[in-house]
């Protein structure tokens, strides 16, 4: 029960002074997102592109993913988190989707794509989320500031963007929660 509570107390004091960006998210109707239990983060090829290497955003992405359950591992990984930084205006593809809880709860794999375009704004952060067995991305979120762009060189924007992109990732991992009530059973069973 105090181990519950803490995670608790951590989720909601890492939300003080959080401004929350607008999101979107695109999925792949062939992602396992309940069999899930373990991620590593890309590492780039070309460590000279700075868009794809910042401490600030893989720190968050790692401390997100692990509050959700999720064990880092360099060891065949189930997910390989990627983000990229776009300073400039971009053009992005996106698709127009039920929201994923829906879709989990059914899982139709055969529905079409309905493909969107977007015109994001400058400072926009994109994370993906890749199937290592399936070699295929399953999810992608998007933020951008609709009214100035989002400051990189600034950690409390970073952090902000990567919780506000992650929010939209509500799966925690396989066997996490069971876990978690079989911890406060044994606590309440042994005082």
């Amino acid at each position: 029960m105090r181990k519950l509570c803490i995670y608790a107390c951590l989720s909601l004091t890492s939300c003080l002074g959080f401004k929350e960006l607008p999101v979107d998210y695109d999925y792949s109707y062939r992602g396992n997102f309940e069999k899930y239990r373990t991620f590593d983060m890309l590492k780039p090829l070309d460590t000279s592109d700075s868009t794809m290497i910042n401490e600030s955003i893989e720190k968050s992405i790692a401390a997100r993913m692990k509050f959700l359950g999720y064990k880092k591992t360099g060891n065949r990984p189930h997910l390989i988190i990627s983000y990229k930084m776009y300073f400039d205006s971009l053009k992005f593809h996106g698709y127009e989707q039920p929201d994923i809880e829906t879709w989990v709860k059914n899982k139709k794999e055969d529905m079409a794509y309905d493909k969107r375009k977007y015109n994001l704004k400058k400072g926009t952060l994109l994370i993906k989320f890749y199937d290592r067995r399936q070699n295929r991305s399953i999810w992608q979120g998007y933020a951008t500031a609709r009214y100035g762009d989002i400051d990189f060189g600034n950690q409390r924007h970073l952090r902000n963007a990567v919780i506000s992109i992650l929010d939209k990732y509500r799966f925690w991992a396989q066997g996490f929660i069971d876990q978690q009530h079989a911890n406060v059973q044994e606590e309440a069973d042994n005082p």
